[in-house]
Order: structure tokens, then sequence, then C-alpha cells
């Protein structure tokens, strides 16, 4: 019988951004009962890492968090030395900073809104991972492969609600990253997947963009007829992180509840 993802994934280092709540907080706690030694980092939220490095330590796991700032230059390469210093080496990689920032139209939003959230979901996205990817080839090359897993939007794929031109484009960018970097890094042993959530409630992200309203007339054109929750885009990012040296890479999982995203 092949091993699952999850018992495949013991012994293993990832590095999870914004890391410390809602989605990324899920996907840590699932990457810690998943045997996987953990860097989680944050910007602001320090009480919330904490308590998952209390988590750790419950489980017996590494959990260690770091704070930066990810759009300033330089902070994303000295968040990942320090990761990787940490951890003693770099296994898996989930890029899951990024936020709306604001529903603006394309009227509404100026340069400086675009650039703020081009910088949040994409430029940061790429530095990290650029700074990550010598240690992940590394990785690879010892273990036999390594992953990284990007969080893009269902956004990205239909254009969004209104007044999120700026953060659909962002996603829809990450969604052909993740395709450009699968073929660039396969060569070396990495592979790159995607994952595209839909709503997902129980977050900061809807709790400050999403009215209840409109909510709930988003979960009426779901087929199965509820929201998602951060748990449930956890299992899938742990799902794809554990496919280090499978076949899958270049791929995006939807989460959406059966949504029609192609």
């Amino acid at each position: 019988m092949n091993s699952t993802p999850v018992s495949r994934l013991r012994g293993k280092r990832a590095l999870v951004t914004a890391g410390a709540q809602g989605i990324g907080a899920a996907i840590t706690r699932a990457l810690l009962e998943a045997g996987c030694a953990v860097y989680v980092h944050y910007r602001s939220s320090r009480t919330e890492a904490e308590a998952l490095i209390a988590a750790g330590r419950t489980l017996g796991i590494a959990c260690v968090a770091g704070a930066a700032d990810l759009t300033v230059p330089g902070e994303s390469e000295r968040m990942v030395a320090e990761s990787v210093a940490t951890l003693g080496g770099l296994d898996v990689l989930i890029n899951n900073a990024g936020s709306l920032v604001a529903r603006r139209t394309l009227a509404e939003g100026d340069e400086a809104f675009w650039e703020e959230v081009m910088a949040l979901n994409l430029s940061t996205l790429r530095r990290v991972t650029r700074a990550a990817a010598p240690h992940l080839i590394a990785s690879a090359a010892q273990a036999g492969g390594a992953s990284v897993v990007n969080l893009a939007s269902l956004a990205g794929r239909k254009g969004g609600h209104g007044g999120s031109l700026a953060y659909s484009t962002a996603k829809g960018a990450v969604l052909t990253f993740t395709r450009a970097l699968a073929q660039e890094l396969g060569p070396q042993g990495v592979r790159v997947n995607a994952v595209a959530p839909g709503l997902i409630l129980g977050t900061s992200f809807h709790t400050t963009h999403t009215t209840p309203e409109s909510a709930q007339a988003t979960i009426a054109g779901i087929p199965i007829r509820r929201a998602g929750t951060p748990e449930d885009v956890a299992r899938a990012v742990v799902f794809l992180a554990g496919e280090f040296d499978g076949f899958i890479s270049g791929a995006t999982l939807d989460i959406n509840g059966g949504v029609y995203s192609a």
C-alpha cells in the first residue's frame, strides 16, 4: 500500500507565509498534525503564532514563528533565511500571504492602490519563492522532491465579485505563475501547485470584505449549499504538499463546493 500524503510529510520542513490566522493557521495546524515541522510567518498576529507554537509543542513537532512585512524589500529574503536556519532546511513552501485590501472599481482604484494589491498578492509571492527555491532544490536533490503550494482564489478564475478587479487580476497571475514555475523547477525535482478557494467563511478576509447578505447569496449558488471552512482548504494544501515526489505539478485544485470555474 502506498503511504498517504499525511504520513509522508512526517519529518519534512515547511514555511507558511501568513500562517498564524485564518486559512494560514488551519494549514499550519494540519501540517503539524501531519508531522511536519513548520516555520510560521506572520506580520502582526504574534498571539496567534504563539498559540500555534504551543500546539506544536503538544504534538511534539517543531513549530517556530517569525515576523516580517513581506512588502518591504529584503524582508522576504531575511525571513526565508531565518526559516531555513531554524528548521535546518526547507522541503515545503506554502505561499499563503495576500489580501483583497479593499473593494474598488477600475475608476476608484488609483495607481497606488493597484500597486499595493499587486505587491501584497504577487510580488511578495515571487520574492519569497525566489529566495526559497535554492533550498527547495537542495532538499529535492537529497530527498527525491520538494513542494510549493500557492494560494490563489476562485476570483482568479471568474473575476470575483464587484470591486475585486485588482485582487482577481493578481490571483489570476498566481495561477499562471504556478504553471510556469512548475515547468521551470520540475526538472530539479520541485513540484509547484496551487489551490483556488471559493467562499471560505470564518476568516478575517470575508469578515472584513463580505457582508452576510452577500455570503448568503453566494451560498445559494454553491451546489453543496454551504460555504467552505479554513480546514477544507488546509486538507487540500496538505495533500498537494505531500505530492513532493508525485506526478501532480502545475495543477490548480479548486475548493469551491462545485462552482464551475474553468
